[in-house]
Protein backbone atom coordinates (compact mmCIF):
# COMPACT_ATOMS: atom_id res chain seq x y z
CA UNK A 1 0.00 0.00 0.00
CA UNK A 2 1.79 3.11 -0.97
CA UNK A 3 2.07 5.74 1.85
CA UNK A 4 1.00 9.06 1.78
CA UNK A 5 4.34 10.79 3.53
CA UNK A 6 5.05 14.50 4.86
CA UNK A 7 7.62 16.22 4.11
CA UNK A 8 10.17 16.07 6.93
CA UNK A 9 14.12 16.71 8.41
CA UNK A 10 46.49 3.87 21.59
CA UNK A 11 55.67 0.14 27.30
CA UNK A 12 56.35 2.37 28.51
CA UNK A 13 60.50 2.46 28.41
CA UNK A 14 61.70 4.58 31.14
CA UNK A 15 65.21 5.32 29.82
CA UNK A 16 63.68 6.83 26.75
CA UNK A 17 63.42 10.59 26.25
CA UNK A 18 62.84 11.28 22.84
CA UNK A 19 61.30 9.44 19.53
CA UNK A 20 63.24 6.46 18.72
CA UNK A 21 63.42 4.28 15.44
CA UNK A 22 64.79 1.01 15.13
CA UNK A 23 65.39 -0.87 11.82
CA UNK A 24 64.82 -4.52 11.80
CA UNK A 25 65.75 -6.44 9.35
CA UNK A 26 63.07 -8.50 7.72
CA UNK A 27 62.27 -11.07 4.86
CA UNK A 28 61.90 -9.07 2.06
CA UNK A 29 63.31 -5.48 3.16
CA UNK A 30 63.74 -3.59 6.08
CA UNK A 31 60.95 -2.09 8.80
CA UNK A 32 60.90 0.66 10.66
CA UNK A 33 59.64 0.86 13.82
CA UNK A 34 58.88 4.41 15.94
CA UNK A 35 58.28 3.93 19.99
CA UNK A 36 56.87 6.70 21.50
CA UNK A 37 58.30 9.05 24.15
CA UNK A 38 57.62 8.00 27.69
CA UNK A 39 54.65 8.99 29.81
CA UNK A 40 55.94 11.54 32.69
CA UNK A 41 58.56 12.57 30.26
CA UNK A 42 58.53 16.22 28.81
CA UNK A 43 56.00 17.30 27.22
CA UNK A 44 53.28 14.63 26.23
CA UNK A 45 52.69 13.07 23.10
CA UNK A 46 48.70 13.88 23.20
CA UNK A 47 46.66 15.97 25.90
CA UNK A 48 42.85 15.10 26.54
CA UNK A 49 41.00 17.75 27.63
CA UNK A 50 37.34 16.91 29.41
CA UNK A 51 33.80 18.81 29.39
CA UNK A 52 30.28 17.83 30.55
CA UNK A 53 27.04 19.42 31.45
CA UNK A 54 25.54 16.25 33.41
CA UNK A 55 24.86 16.60 36.84
CA UNK A 56 25.84 13.45 38.94
CA UNK A 57 22.42 11.33 38.11
CA UNK A 58 21.19 11.37 35.18
CA UNK A 59 19.77 9.42 32.03
CA UNK A 60 23.06 9.67 29.70
CA UNK A 61 26.28 10.50 30.27
CA UNK A 62 27.56 13.24 27.89
CA UNK A 63 31.18 13.60 27.83
CA UNK A 64 32.79 15.55 25.56
CA UNK A 65 36.85 14.69 24.94
CA UNK A 66 39.06 16.90 23.01
CA UNK A 67 42.94 15.41 21.87
CA UNK A 68 45.48 17.45 21.26
CA UNK A 69 48.84 16.93 19.29
CA UNK A 70 51.89 18.07 22.10
CA UNK A 71 54.15 15.82 20.50
CA UNK A 72 56.64 17.32 17.80
CA UNK A 73 55.44 15.10 14.79
CA UNK A 74 52.23 13.84 13.48
CA UNK A 75 50.18 11.06 14.95
CA UNK A 76 47.62 8.60 13.14
CA UNK A 77 44.54 8.66 14.70
CA UNK A 78 44.03 5.10 14.08
CA UNK A 79 46.91 4.59 16.61
CA UNK A 80 45.05 6.11 18.86
CA UNK A 81 42.48 5.29 21.62
CA UNK A 82 41.06 6.94 24.71
CA UNK A 83 39.68 5.23 28.19
CA UNK A 84 36.65 7.16 29.76
CA UNK A 85 36.37 5.26 33.25
CA UNK A 86 33.05 4.44 35.00
CA UNK A 87 31.52 2.16 37.73
CA UNK A 88 28.93 -0.29 36.73
CA UNK A 89 27.45 -0.75 40.81
CA UNK A 90 24.65 -3.90 39.87
CA UNK A 91 26.16 -5.46 36.23
CA UNK A 92 24.17 -3.41 33.85
CA UNK A 93 24.85 -3.77 30.20
CA UNK A 94 26.19 -0.26 28.48
CA UNK A 95 26.25 1.21 25.39
CA UNK A 96 27.51 4.53 23.63
CA UNK A 97 27.37 6.17 20.50
CA UNK A 98 28.95 9.60 19.00
CA UNK A 99 26.56 12.47 18.21
CA UNK A 100 28.69 14.74 16.89
CA UNK A 101 32.13 15.23 15.57
CA UNK A 102 34.34 17.31 13.08
CA UNK A 103 35.96 13.92 12.07
CA UNK A 104 32.57 12.35 11.65
CA UNK A 105 30.85 9.62 13.69
CA UNK A 106 31.61 6.89 10.89
CA UNK A 107 35.66 7.10 11.55
CA UNK A 108 34.88 6.43 15.47
CA UNK A 109 35.15 3.00 17.28
CA UNK A 110 32.93 2.55 20.56
CA UNK A 111 33.51 0.02 23.42
CA UNK A 112 32.24 -0.30 26.63
CA UNK A 113 33.62 -3.24 28.39
CA UNK A 114 34.78 -4.16 32.06
CA UNK A 115 38.84 -3.36 34.01
CA UNK A 116 40.62 -6.38 33.63
CA UNK A 117 41.80 -4.60 37.26
CA UNK A 118 38.93 -3.11 38.48
CA UNK A 119 40.02 0.43 40.68
CA UNK A 120 37.63 2.44 42.49
CA UNK A 121 35.34 4.50 40.28
CA UNK A 122 36.86 2.65 37.13
CA UNK A 123 35.42 -1.22 37.31
CA UNK A 124 34.48 -0.20 33.57
CA UNK A 125 35.31 2.24 30.88
CA UNK A 126 34.36 3.50 27.08
CA UNK A 127 36.75 2.90 24.83
CA UNK A 128 37.34 5.26 22.28
CA UNK A 129 39.19 4.50 18.69
CA UNK A 130 39.56 5.09 15.40
CA UNK A 131 39.34 3.70 12.52
CA UNK A 132 41.95 3.97 9.28
CA UNK A 133 39.69 6.56 7.97
CA UNK A 134 40.30 9.23 10.80
CA UNK A 135 43.52 10.51 9.17
CA UNK A 136 46.33 12.42 11.31
CA UNK A 137 46.69 14.66 13.70
CA UNK A 138 49.81 17.14 13.10
CA UNK A 139 51.91 18.59 15.72
CA UNK A 140 49.65 20.87 17.89
CA UNK A 141 46.51 20.06 16.35
CA UNK A 142 43.39 19.01 18.13
CA UNK A 143 40.68 17.08 17.01
CA UNK A 144 38.13 19.30 18.30
CA UNK A 145 35.51 18.16 20.60
CA UNK A 146 33.92 14.70 20.37
CA UNK A 147 30.76 14.43 21.11
CA UNK A 148 29.64 10.99 23.16
CA UNK A 149 26.95 9.83 25.24
CA UNK A 150 27.39 6.36 27.49
CA UNK A 151 24.08 5.08 28.82
CA UNK A 152 22.06 1.87 30.21
CA UNK A 153 20.98 -0.30 27.51
CA UNK A 154 17.89 -0.87 29.97
CA UNK A 155 17.56 2.96 30.27
CA UNK A 156 17.51 3.29 34.08
CA UNK A 157 19.47 6.75 35.21
CA UNK A 158 23.18 6.59 35.43
CA UNK A 159 24.73 7.52 39.16
CA UNK A 160 28.01 8.86 37.80
CA UNK A 161 29.06 10.57 41.13
CA UNK A 162 31.73 8.31 41.69
CA UNK A 163 33.12 7.52 37.86
CA UNK A 164 36.67 8.17 37.91
CA UNK A 165 36.42 10.22 34.78
CA UNK A 166 33.68 12.47 35.50
CA UNK A 167 33.90 15.37 37.18
CA UNK A 168 30.45 18.19 37.35
CA UNK A 169 32.84 21.15 37.70
CA UNK A 170 34.21 20.70 34.02
CA UNK A 171 31.70 22.49 32.20
CA UNK A 172 34.33 23.71 30.16
CA UNK A 173 37.12 21.91 28.17
CA UNK A 174 39.58 20.81 30.68
CA UNK A 175 42.70 18.97 30.83
CA UNK A 176 41.47 15.36 32.65
CA UNK A 177 44.45 13.07 33.69
CA UNK A 178 41.19 10.97 34.22
CA UNK A 179 40.82 10.31 31.39
CA UNK A 180 43.61 8.12 29.20
CA UNK A 181 45.18 8.02 25.87
CA UNK A 182 47.33 5.22 24.40
CA UNK A 183 49.28 5.50 21.21
CA UNK A 184 49.81 1.92 20.24
CA UNK A 185 48.76 0.43 23.05
CA UNK A 186 51.56 2.56 25.46
CA UNK A 187 49.86 5.13 27.66
CA UNK A 188 50.76 8.46 26.91
CA UNK A 189 48.83 10.72 29.06
CA UNK A 190 46.26 9.82 32.34
CA UNK A 191 46.95 8.30 35.05
CA UNK A 192 46.08 4.51 35.53
CA UNK A 193 43.12 4.32 37.96
CA UNK A 194 45.40 1.60 40.21
CA UNK A 195 48.17 3.58 40.40
CA UNK A 196 50.35 2.01 38.44
CA UNK A 197 51.75 1.96 34.92
CA UNK A 198 49.46 -0.82 33.63
CA UNK A 199 48.82 -0.27 29.68
CA UNK A 200 46.45 -2.51 27.21
CA UNK A 201 47.89 -5.53 24.98
CA UNK A 202 49.36 -3.47 22.06
CA UNK A 203 47.64 -2.64 19.38
CA UNK A 204 48.49 -5.18 16.64
CA UNK A 205 45.91 -4.32 14.10
CA UNK A 206 43.82 -1.37 13.02
CA UNK A 207 39.95 -0.71 12.52
CA UNK A 208 40.12 -0.73 8.58
CA UNK A 209 38.74 2.59 7.02
CA UNK A 210 34.40 1.45 5.93
CA UNK A 211 33.95 0.75 2.42
CA UNK A 212 32.61 3.54 0.08
CA UNK A 213 28.98 3.76 -0.66
CA UNK A 214 27.57 2.11 2.22
CA UNK A 215 25.18 3.14 5.05
CA UNK A 216 25.32 0.84 8.27
CA UNK A 217 23.65 1.47 11.72
CA UNK A 218 23.43 -0.92 14.91
CA UNK A 219 20.87 1.05 16.27
CA UNK A 220 22.70 2.40 19.48
CA UNK A 221 20.40 5.24 20.16
CA UNK A 222 18.54 6.09 23.98
CA UNK A 223 15.26 7.11 22.14
CA UNK A 224 13.34 8.76 19.88
CA UNK A 225 14.58 11.98 21.77
CA UNK A 226 18.52 11.13 21.01
CA UNK A 227 20.32 14.11 18.83
CA UNK A 228 22.26 11.07 17.64
CA UNK A 229 19.43 10.74 15.73
CA UNK A 230 19.34 13.74 13.94
CA UNK A 231 22.91 13.49 13.60
CA UNK A 232 22.82 10.31 11.88
CA UNK A 233 20.03 11.23 9.53
CA UNK A 234 16.94 9.21 11.26
CA UNK A 235 14.13 10.81 12.73
CA UNK A 236 10.66 9.17 14.76
CA UNK A 237 7.65 10.20 12.89
CA UNK A 238 5.32 12.45 14.61
CA UNK A 239 3.14 13.98 11.99
CA UNK A 240 0.14 13.52 10.56
CA UNK A 241 -1.28 11.61 7.12
CA UNK A 242 -1.36 7.91 6.36
CA UNK A 243 -1.75 5.22 5.76
CA UNK A 244 -3.75 3.47 8.45
CA UNK A 245 -5.81 5.45 11.19
CA UNK A 246 -5.44 8.92 9.66
CA UNK A 247 -2.77 11.07 11.89
CA UNK A 248 -2.05 8.47 14.70
CA UNK A 249 1.49 8.32 14.22
CA UNK A 250 3.91 8.85 17.53
CA UNK A 251 7.43 8.69 18.45
CA UNK A 252 6.69 7.40 21.52
CA UNK A 253 5.66 4.44 19.63
CA UNK A 254 10.11 4.19 18.89
CA UNK A 255 12.64 2.93 21.21
CA UNK A 256 15.92 0.79 21.91
CA UNK A 257 15.72 -2.45 23.47
CA UNK A 258 18.28 -5.21 24.11
CA UNK A 259 18.21 -7.56 21.04
CA UNK A 260 18.63 -10.70 20.02
CA UNK A 261 22.18 -10.79 20.63
CA UNK A 262 21.74 -9.64 23.79
CA UNK A 263 25.19 -8.19 25.90
CA UNK A 264 24.10 -4.86 24.93
CA UNK A 265 23.09 -5.22 21.91
CA UNK A 266 20.36 -2.64 21.51
CA UNK A 267 17.22 -3.15 18.41
CA UNK A 268 15.07 -0.60 16.88
CA UNK A 269 11.26 -1.52 18.07
CA UNK A 270 8.82 0.06 16.75
CA UNK A 271 4.84 -0.18 19.08
CA UNK A 272 1.75 0.24 17.84
CA UNK A 273 -1.45 0.13 20.03
CA UNK A 274 -4.89 0.50 19.73
CA UNK A 275 -8.29 -0.08 21.50
CA UNK A 276 -10.37 0.16 18.47
CA UNK A 277 -10.83 3.30 18.24
CA UNK A 278 -9.26 6.02 16.49
CA UNK A 279 -8.53 7.80 19.41
CA UNK A 280 -7.03 4.82 21.20
CA UNK A 281 -4.57 4.41 18.26
CA UNK A 282 -1.08 5.07 18.03
CA UNK A 283 1.24 4.24 15.15
CA UNK A 284 5.07 4.05 14.86
CA UNK A 285 7.46 5.11 11.66
CA UNK A 286 11.09 5.53 11.83
CA UNK A 287 12.32 6.85 8.95
CA UNK A 288 15.52 8.41 7.01
CA UNK A 289 15.21 12.36 6.83
CA UNK A 290 16.91 12.63 3.43
CA UNK A 291 16.36 10.25 -0.28
CA UNK A 292 19.99 8.78 -0.60
CA UNK A 293 18.86 4.95 -1.59
CA UNK A 294 18.14 4.26 -5.43
CA UNK A 295 19.98 1.73 -6.64
CA UNK A 296 22.08 -1.38 -5.25
CA UNK A 297 21.54 -3.49 -1.70
CA UNK A 298 19.61 -2.84 0.94
CA UNK A 299 19.71 -5.49 3.52
CA UNK A 300 17.85 -5.74 7.03
CA UNK A 301 17.28 -8.03 9.87
CA UNK A 302 14.00 -7.78 11.14
CA UNK A 303 11.95 -9.27 13.43
CA UNK A 304 8.15 -9.67 12.75
CA UNK A 305 5.42 -10.64 15.30
CA UNK A 306 2.21 -12.93 14.26
CA UNK A 307 0.81 -12.11 18.13
CA UNK A 308 0.41 -8.75 20.17
CA UNK A 309 2.90 -8.33 22.76
CA UNK A 310 -0.36 -7.58 24.88
CA UNK A 311 -4.24 -8.13 24.51
CA UNK A 312 -6.21 -10.40 21.95
CA UNK A 313 -5.26 -11.33 18.90
CA UNK A 314 -7.06 -10.00 15.86
CA UNK A 315 -6.24 -6.89 14.33
CA UNK A 316 -5.06 -6.31 11.04
CA UNK A 317 -1.75 -4.52 11.47
CA UNK A 318 0.89 -4.16 8.74
CA UNK A 319 4.66 -4.57 9.78
CA UNK A 320 6.66 -2.77 6.74
CA UNK A 321 10.14 -1.79 5.92
CA UNK A 322 10.24 0.23 2.26
CA UNK A 323 11.78 2.80 0.10
CA UNK A 324 9.81 5.47 -0.72
CA UNK A 325 10.42 8.82 -2.60
CA UNK A 326 9.43 12.30 -0.25
CA UNK A 327 7.03 13.23 -2.53
CA UNK A 328 3.86 11.45 -2.93
CA UNK A 329 2.94 13.19 -6.35
CA UNK A 330 6.61 13.05 -8.03
CA UNK A 331 6.74 12.78 -11.60
CA UNK A 332 9.90 10.24 -10.38
CA UNK A 333 7.90 8.32 -7.95
CA UNK A 334 9.32 5.36 -6.45
CA UNK A 335 8.45 2.90 -3.61
CA UNK A 336 9.80 -0.75 -3.00
CA UNK A 337 7.78 -2.56 -0.08
CA UNK A 338 7.65 -5.44 2.29
CA UNK A 339 4.72 -5.40 4.04
CA UNK A 340 4.02 -8.14 6.67
CA UNK A 341 0.14 -8.88 7.30
CA UNK A 342 0.21 -11.21 10.17
CA UNK A 343 -3.85 -11.62 10.37
CA UNK A 344 -4.01 -10.60 6.97
CA UNK A 345 -6.42 -7.15 5.61
CA UNK A 346 -7.74 -5.16 2.54
CA UNK A 347 -10.33 -8.51 2.58
CA UNK A 348 -7.39 -11.19 2.43
CA UNK A 349 -6.55 -13.79 5.31
CA UNK A 350 -3.16 -13.87 6.71
CA UNK A 351 -0.32 -14.42 7.06
CA UNK A 352 1.16 -12.49 4.55
CA UNK A 353 3.70 -11.39 2.64
CA UNK A 354 3.60 -8.53 -0.10
CA UNK A 355 6.49 -7.65 -2.20
CA UNK A 356 5.54 -4.47 -4.42
CA UNK A 357 7.19 -2.55 -5.95
CA UNK A 358 5.53 1.45 -7.60
CA UNK A 359 5.34 3.80 -10.37
CA UNK A 360 3.01 6.14 -8.98
CA UNK A 361 1.05 6.38 -5.79
CA UNK A 362 -1.39 8.63 -7.23
CA UNK A 363 -2.72 6.59 -9.89
CA UNK A 364 -1.98 3.02 -8.17
CA UNK A 365 0.73 2.15 -10.79
CA UNK A 366 2.28 -1.28 -9.31
CA UNK A 367 3.47 -4.82 -9.51
CA UNK A 368 3.26 -6.78 -6.42
CA UNK A 369 4.18 -10.63 -5.22
CA UNK A 370 1.85 -12.23 -2.45
CA UNK A 371 3.71 -14.75 -0.37
CA UNK A 372 1.41 -16.85 2.27
CA UNK A 373 4.09 -16.63 4.58
CA UNK A 374 4.27 -17.07 8.30
CA UNK A 375 7.26 -14.98 9.29
CA UNK A 376 7.30 -14.67 13.16
CA UNK A 377 11.18 -14.42 14.68
CA UNK A 378 13.77 -12.90 12.95
CA UNK A 379 14.42 -12.61 9.42
CA UNK A 380 17.19 -11.06 6.72
CA UNK A 381 15.21 -8.99 4.29
CA UNK A 382 17.15 -7.75 1.11
CA UNK A 383 16.28 -5.67 -1.82
CA UNK A 384 18.30 -5.17 -4.27
CA UNK A 385 18.03 -3.17 -7.74
CA UNK A 386 20.54 -3.43 -10.19
CA UNK A 387 20.51 -3.31 -14.05
CA UNK A 388 16.66 -2.45 -14.28
CA UNK A 389 15.70 -5.69 -12.26
CA UNK A 390 14.42 -5.18 -8.29
CA UNK A 391 14.56 -8.33 -6.56
CA UNK A 392 12.91 -8.99 -2.81
CA UNK A 393 14.76 -12.01 -0.71
CA UNK A 394 13.94 -13.31 2.24
CA UNK A 395 16.80 -15.82 4.27
CA UNK A 396 18.29 -15.92 0.83
CA UNK A 397 15.07 -17.35 -0.72
CA UNK A 398 13.74 -14.81 -3.67
CA UNK A 399 10.59 -14.20 -3.68
CA UNK A 400 9.89 -11.78 -6.45
CA UNK A 401 10.82 -9.94 -9.23
CA UNK A 402 10.04 -6.29 -10.72
CA UNK A 403 11.34 -4.93 -14.26
CA UNK A 404 12.53 -1.86 -14.82
CA UNK A 405 9.70 0.07 -15.83
CA UNK A 406 8.95 -0.07 -11.53
CA UNK A 407 12.70 0.29 -10.56
CA UNK A 408 13.77 3.31 -8.63
CA UNK A 409 13.58 6.73 -11.02
CA UNK A 410 15.00 9.26 -7.88
CA UNK A 411 16.69 8.57 -4.48
CA UNK A 412 14.44 7.20 -2.33
CA UNK A 413 14.37 7.09 1.83
CA UNK A 414 14.26 3.97 4.08
CA UNK A 415 11.36 3.47 6.87
CA UNK A 416 10.31 1.25 9.14
CA UNK A 417 6.95 1.11 10.50
CA UNK A 418 4.02 -0.52 12.05
CA UNK A 419 0.34 0.43 11.75
CA UNK A 420 -3.14 -0.41 11.80
CA UNK A 421 -4.92 -0.91 8.64
CA UNK A 422 -8.03 -0.73 10.14
CA UNK A 423 -9.95 -0.83 12.99
CA UNK A 424 -11.25 -4.36 13.07
CA UNK A 425 -12.84 -4.60 17.04
CA UNK A 426 -13.02 -2.25 19.44
CA UNK A 427 -12.50 -3.43 23.16
CA UNK A 428 -9.32 -3.22 25.81
CA UNK A 429 -5.56 -2.07 24.01
CA UNK A 430 -3.32 -4.52 21.97
CA UNK A 431 0.38 -4.02 21.29
CA UNK A 432 1.80 -4.69 18.24
CA UNK A 433 5.60 -4.74 18.35
CA UNK A 434 8.35 -4.96 15.21
CA UNK A 435 12.28 -4.76 15.51
CA UNK A 436 15.48 -3.81 13.46
CA UNK A 437 18.76 -5.36 14.60
CA UNK A 438 20.60 -3.62 12.03
CA UNK A 439 20.31 -2.41 8.45
CA UNK A 440 22.84 -2.07 5.34
CA UNK A 441 22.95 -0.46 2.31
CA UNK A 442 25.68 -0.84 -0.48
CA UNK A 443 25.00 1.33 -3.05
CA UNK A 444 25.29 0.77 -6.86
CA UNK A 445 25.71 -3.37 -6.92
CA UNK A 446 24.74 -6.53 -5.85
CA UNK A 447 25.83 -8.11 -2.47
CA UNK A 448 24.65 -11.38 -0.82
CA UNK A 449 22.70 -10.96 1.98
CA UNK A 450 25.84 -13.10 3.41
CA UNK A 451 28.23 -10.55 2.39
CA UNK A 452 26.06 -8.27 4.61
CA UNK A 453 25.68 -9.81 7.40
CA UNK A 454 29.58 -10.68 7.44
CA UNK A 455 30.26 -6.59 6.54
CA UNK A 456 28.13 -6.29 9.63
CA UNK A 457 30.07 -8.67 12.14
CA UNK A 458 33.06 -7.10 11.21
CA UNK A 459 31.45 -3.91 12.19
CA UNK A 460 30.70 -5.25 15.62
CA UNK A 461 33.94 -6.95 15.86
CA UNK A 462 35.74 -3.72 15.49
CA UNK A 463 33.31 -1.77 18.36
CA UNK A 464 31.81 0.55 14.96
CA UNK A 465 28.39 0.79 15.19
CA UNK A 466 27.25 3.25 13.05
CA UNK A 467 28.94 3.96 9.20
CA UNK A 468 27.60 6.34 6.25
CA UNK A 469 29.71 7.22 2.97
CA UNK A 470 27.45 7.31 0.60
CA UNK A 471 27.92 9.99 -2.10
CA UNK A 472 28.04 13.51 -0.65
CA UNK A 473 28.73 12.48 3.36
Amino acid sequence: MSRRRRTSSHRMRNTVVSLLSVSLLAVGGTALYSLWRPFGHDAPVLTVRYRTGDRATTDVARPWLEIINTSGRTVDLSDVTLRYYYADADGSAYASNCVQTALGCSVLTLRTQPASTPAPGADHYLQVGFTAAAGSLAPGKSTQGIGLQLYRVDHQPLHQGNDRSFDATDTTYTRSTRVTAYVRGDRVWGEDPGGGSRAPARQTSVAPAPPEDVLFDDFRYTGPGDPALAAHGWEARGGQGGPGVQDSWSPAGVSFPAAEAGAGNQALQLRATTDGTAQGTRQAEFHRTEPAVRTGTLVARVHFSDTPTSGSDGDHVAQSFFTISPDHASKKYSELDYEYTPNGGWGRFGPRLDTTSWRSSVRGDRVTGSHPLKLDGWHTMVITTVDGTTTYSVDGRELFTSGSRYGPREPMTVNFSTWFIDLAFKGAPRTWDMQVDWLYYQSGRTISAQAAQKAVAGFAAAGIPYVDTLPGR
